[in-house]
């Protein structure tokens, strides 16, 4: 039995002008604060190449972030549409905003005749959309017309054509997610070149970031929490990248905590090895689980009593995460998604 712990454990006042709302320019001038030692460095993000060393190898997230926020009608109330996760061509799960009073079988219309029906409604509040499209290529349409999924805490007045390149990794290749894996938004090709010549490896994996990233947890004890499903894959080219640099006594660094999931889900499944795997997970990792592939986490700072603090909190230590934090906020890093970044090492392995 696994002793409950309490959300308020991962709460912290944040003051608002804090939240970053647009992206450092150029991207790889972010602050980043390096959380490797017993006191916590303050660095550019382009001083990454100075903690890494060759053969350390960089596990990258490659999926693409689609526009979508759709807005249409249900009868003459307007509704906007999330998608989260694709389920085959036409059918999609969504967050409907309205969506209380949607019922099963209600039809959405939206722009050049597209149209999508409510078949399912689920307990977490999203439900299951059918599309009207014949040839299954409802991406075609979600592109012209969809509006990137920026988190709730980026305010904008109207659609701002800039974050179609800025809320995109340089990395994004597979299509498919509705949130950014935001650590990798600082990364350029110059760092890029700098970190290869030095003899760092780049592995891809993939993980559709869903938007239940965003959601917020609930319940009083965090393991009452039900997380949500994401699809991901890593391949053959990635799992023997990883699994040389083991054998090799190499650092395994995760940009990222979606990078992190998937590596540290495969290892769960395959009796702590790397392999080729694809398919869903909704792995929730708390404080006190044991980490078997990753050894340094590169990720940005996260919303309190999120999931993703919860991630870190377990990876580095809670009362050390929560020490960086309030340092982080008193030296007025930039916080959230187009905000700085940390780079932690495990918990009692501090240089």
């Amino acid at each position: 039995m696994v002793p409950p712990m309490d959300i308020s454990l991962f709460d912290y006042e944040l003051n608002s002008n804090l939240i970053a709302q647009k992206p450092c320019v150029p991207r790889d001038n972010s602050r980043l604060l390096n959380c490797t030692k017993e006191v916590a460095e303050d660095l550019q993000f382009n001083d990454l190449p100075s903690i890494l060393n060759s053969g350390d190898v960089l596990v990258v997230n490659n999926t693409k972030v689609i526009p979508s926020r759709l807005f249409g009608k249900r009868d003459q109330v307007n509704v906007e549409v999330t998608l989260h996760m694709k389920t085959n061509n036409n059918t999609w799960k969504a967050f409907l905003k309205p969506g209380r009073k949607c019922k099963v079988n209600d039809t959405i219309t939206f722009q050049n005749d597209l149209k999508a029906k409510v078949i399912e409604k689920f307990i977490e509040g999203d439900v299951l959309l059918h599309f009207n499209k014949k040839d299954g290529n409802v991406l075609k349409d979600v592109n012209y017309q969809g509006q990137m999924p920026l988190p709730p805490y980026i305010k904008r007045n109207q659609k701002n054509e800039s974050d179609n390149e800025d809320y995109q990794t340089i990395f994004a290749e597979e299509v498919g997610a509705v949130a950014a894996p935001t650590a990798g938004l600082h990364f350029t090709d110059e760092l890029i070149y700098k970190l290869k010549s030095k003899g760092v490896l780049f592995a891809p994996i993939t993980l559709h970031v869903g938007a239940g990233t965003f959601l917020p947890v609930k319940v009083d004890n965090i393991h009452d929490h039900k997380m949500h499903e994401e699809w991901g894959c890593l391949s053959e080219n990635t799992s023997h990248i990883i699994n040389k640099a083991i054998q090799k006594n190499k650092r395994i660094i995760s940009v990222g905590t979606t990078s992190l999931r998937i590596l540290e889900t495969v290892a769960s499944l395959k009796n702590g090895r790397i392999e080729p795997w694809s398919g869903v997970t909704n792995l929730f990792i708390t404080p006190g689980f044991k980490f078997k592939i990753v050894d340094l986490l590169i990720t940005n700072f996260h919303l309190p009593k999120s999931t993703l603090l919860m991630l870190v909190s377990a990876f580095h230590g809670k009362e050390r995460t929560f020490e960086r934090y309030k340092y982080a906020i008193e030296k007025k890093y930039r916080f959230f998604s187009y905000g700085d970044s940390c780079i932690f090492s495990k918990e009692n392995k501090l240089r």
